[in-house]
């Protein structure tokens, strides 16, 4: 048990280790919806590595816990060995990118197959948000910052970036706006509040 304590806070586990910390913390908040799952989509490029089609978050708690476990795994094996301290630091630094790779490659393969048996619609075009409602999810919007939910056709949401004009009374998390431009250049929607009655 001691051994595997070391191997958990030692190099290179140590860096998955605090990364494992972070994503229970995350998923915590979003058990209590003090955060949404879906707050990193479109903040992260992750399309190109395979693991697009499912949430950020989701896929990036699968390379974390995967990498982790690998680097567990091969830490463990590594302490019992007795060499030159030299050749120990480069067999961890081949144990980190091993574990990196071994959490992208694992986690691409889960995303592959939900894919495959969870089908997504084809993603709706820009248009066919304006004109809907929203409800906002970050603590406020303003001219530069905000992002907000909107359900699409079929019952999921979407979190898109919002703006607000100066002038109009403030948005906050849980408000419900209503989506009524959108910016090509800056790739976002203006939205403006909306009573809930009217939603």
């Amino acid at each position: 048990m001691r051994d595997l304590l070391t191997a958990a806070i030692g190099f290179p586990t140590l860096p998955f280790t605090a990364a494992l910390v972070i994503v229970l913390g995350f998923w915590m908040l979003a058990l209590c919806r003090v955060t949404d799952r879906h707050a990193f989509d479109g903040d992260l490029p992750l399309g190109p590595l395979g693991l697009g089609g499912v949430p950020a978050a989701a896929a990036v708690s699968g390379v974390v816990l995967t990498g982790w476990f690998t680097s567990l795994a091969g830490s463990y094996a590594l302490h019992r060995l007795t060499g030159p301290g030299v050749i120990r630091i480069l067999l961890s630094l081949v144990l980190l990118g091993a574990a990196l790779s071994a959490g992208q490659r694992v986690t691409r393969l889960l995303v592959r197959l939900w894919c495959r048996h969870h089908p997504h619609e084809p993603a709706p075009r820009h248009g066919d948000f304006v004109g809907r409602t929203c409800t906002i999810r970050t603590g406020r919007v303003d001219g530069g910052f905000g992002r907000a939910e909107v359900a699409v056709r079929g019952g999921p949401t979407a979190v898109v970036p919002v703006r607000q004009l100066g002038g109009e009374p403030p948005l906050t998390r849980g408000s419900t706006a209503l989506l009524y431009a959108y910016d090509d250049t800056g790739e976002f929607f203006w939205v403006t509040p909306q009573p809930l009655a009217a939603a």
